[in-house]
């Protein structure tokens, strides 16, 4: 089958790799359809790793798949042939302290489809547990079919935060990830949404999501922390939502969270260590929350998107399997006005 791995840091190159075996009990084959790229694709392809831990060339990278059940392994009754179906990218035992208490992502014997321990999708065929694989519903098209995934990972965000009926919402980053941000904050009740980004296109993006402000960073007299706080009349942002992870959005959420506020961090910094004004979080008692994945909220984000939520735009550009690597290129020069990529499989 084709399959086109990182081979070195920001070569993505098309290679015949062997068929996957024959599923195991429990198991399902899935003959892929198209993959989502997302940010930590990227990480992986730019920075050559992810926080703390490095790429391990050849590594097939891609873990927003759905696809169609081709075999079944003994014993799956969940699923038939021709199912179409989504992948949540992580394993996970179900049986450590974390999978019973509801905290899969945080899984003791977890393993990553799609980093240094497993393949992920951008590959034509994948073996994976059949409970990993949600039943995608007739009425969603292959397009927004692909959304689940990230979308699982803002239903995730929600679980652990708040957002107030009224509050007012700062969105650092207004890629993928950042459209989604401001979409639930609009969703969960906040009555205004002001979001930073430094590509212009991507505020225009923004625009259409639902932002009621968008600032261009870089592009201001004074910081991003203190324009959010002139346009909040110096109060601040009651919850910051950081899609982007790096050190400067980090401080500029801090210095624009109100009093008490929450500052999440959703995006992953490129840097390993780095630092940031913790004194400021501090002298506001801001209450900060970092998250790891969906949790396996496929079903969740299902439901999204069937109501009508989520809207396809999100998806800018398609690429074929063999062409991955200029996907990459693409979303990694911020070209051409992308938003999401789709990687289409057959």
């Amino acid at each position: 089958m084709l399959a086109v791995p990182l081979v070195a840091k920001r070569v993505l190159e098309p290679r015949l790799v062997a068929d996957p075996a024959e599923p195991g009990p429990g198991e399902i084959l899935v003959n892929l359809h198209a993959v989502g790229v997302c940010g930590s694709d990227l990480h992986w392809y730019w920075d050559g790793g992810v926080g703390h831990t490095s790429a391990v060339y050849p590594m097939v990278l891609g873990h927003e798949p759905v696809g169609e059940v081709a075999a079944l392994g003994k014993g799956v009754t969940t699923h038939r042939l021709g199912q179409r179906v989504s992948v949540e990218p992580s394993i996970t035992c179900g049986h450590c302290e974390f999978c019973v208490t509801g905290r899969p992502n945080n899984c003791e014997h977890g393993v990553f489809m799609g980093g240094i321990h497993s393949p992920g999708f951008y590959r034509e065929m994948a073996v994976v547990p059949a409970r990993n694989a949600d039943i995608v519903p007739d009425e969603l098209s292959w397009t927004q079919a692909v959304l689940i995934e990230p979308v699982a990972v803002l239903c995730h965000v929600m679980e652990l935060i708040q957002i107030p009926v009224g509050a007012t919402v700062a969105v650092m980053g207004c890629g993928p990830i950042g459209q989604l941000s401001i979409l639930f904050a609009r969703m969960a009740g906040a009555s205004r949404v002001i979001a930073v980004d430094r590509v212009a296109h991507r505020l225009r993006h923004a625009k259409e999501s639902g932002a009621d402000e968008v600032l261009l960073a870089g592009s201001l007299k004074s910081g991003v922390g203190e324009a959010i706080l002139e346009w909040t009349n110096g109060r601040g942002a009651d919850v910051v939502l950081d899609a982007a992870g790096g050190p400067e959005t980090i401080d500029a959420g801090f210095v624009c969270a109100r009093p008490g506020g929450q500052f999440v961090l959703i995006g992953i910094p490129s840097e390993k260590l780095f630092a940031v004004d913790l004194h400021t979080a501090m002298m506001k008692e801001l209450r900060i929350q970092t998250i790891k994945r969906s949790n396996h909220r496929g079903a969740q984000a299902i439901e999204l998107i069937k109501a009508g939520r989520i809207p396809e735009r999100l998806i800018t550009h398609r690429y074929p399997l063999q062409r991955t690597g200029e996907a990459f290129e693409l979303l990694a020069g911020y070209g051409d006005g992308v938003g999401k990529i789709l990687v289409e499989v057959r």
